[in-house]
């Protein structure tokens, strides 16, 4: 498979038909585009749930480039159908799988181009024990995005955003949504340079006040697109 544009890459018609409704509301083109994703790279696409991001980089950084798709235990159940069809029959076979809990998480040191963490951040402040996903201790996973990524390499996410001000263990529990300044504020205290962000996924109609899956509102959720760099060690 080689490595395509992102453009080339939203368009194969290899991509399933459930994927391509997804696009209107997420923006692929646009958002991979401003993340800098190109071929070659070495991407890590963290929380990956169902691989819908997985599959389009995966098409983007073709054959010399990898994808490692991360996924929790709670993810692989929710995600099981779309899991399904994502990796049979040989498709994607740039992309390695891994499980592991948000804390348990270990990746090789400097060796990826770009971390993805998409609608997800949120989800560092939301606990349910009951249901497989214990608390997430932020600092040790921005840590370990840290200790990952190259120099220069670019952490790029989109979330659902909450009210300003808000309590982010509040707004995940019951909304599953994160104030923007909350997750600039989680990556400026490690390694990481706020570089700039895309809107094309705001959404001026929503008031913010709302569960992400609340009916009218789902796929149509006012969401920033962040990018950060990794500033080098000095």
């Amino acid at each position: 498979m080689a490595g395509q544009s992102v453009e080339d890459a939203v368009s194969s018609t290899e991509r399933s038909e459930a994927d391509r409704v997804t696009d209107v509301a997420r923006k692929p083109k646009e958002v991979l585009e401003f993340l800098e994703i190109q071929a070659g790279m070495k991407v890590l696409d963290l929380f990956s749930g169902g691989g819908y991001y997985t599959e389009i980089i995966a098409r983007a950084v073709g054959e010399h480039g990898v994808v490692v798709a991360h996924n929790n235990q709670a993810y692989i159940d929710y995600a099981a159908e779309s899991l399904g069809g994502r990796f049979s029959e040989g498709r994607l076979t740039n992309v390695e799988r891994i499980l592991a809990e948000a804390n348990e998480l270990v990746l090789p040191a400097n060796s990826f181009d770009a971390a993805l963490v998409m609608l997800t951040w949120h989800d560092f402040y939301y606990v349910d024990e009951e249901n497989g996903w214990p608390e997430i201790d932020q600092g040790l996973v921005v840590g370990e995005l840290c200790s990952a990524l190259k120099p220069g390499a670019i952490l790029g996410l989109t979330d659902h955003v909450a009210l300003s001000g808000t309590n982010p263990s509040v707004t995940a529990q019951e909304l599953h949504r994160i104030d923007p300044e909350q997750i600039r504020k989680d990556l400026e205290s490690g390694c990481f340079h706020f570089e700039g962000e895309l809107d094309a996924l705001r959404n001026t109609e929503d008031d913010l006040t709302q569960p992400m899956f609340a009916e009218g509102i789902r796929g149509k959720t006012d969401r920033v697109v962040y990018k950060f760099r990794k500033v080098a060690a000095e």
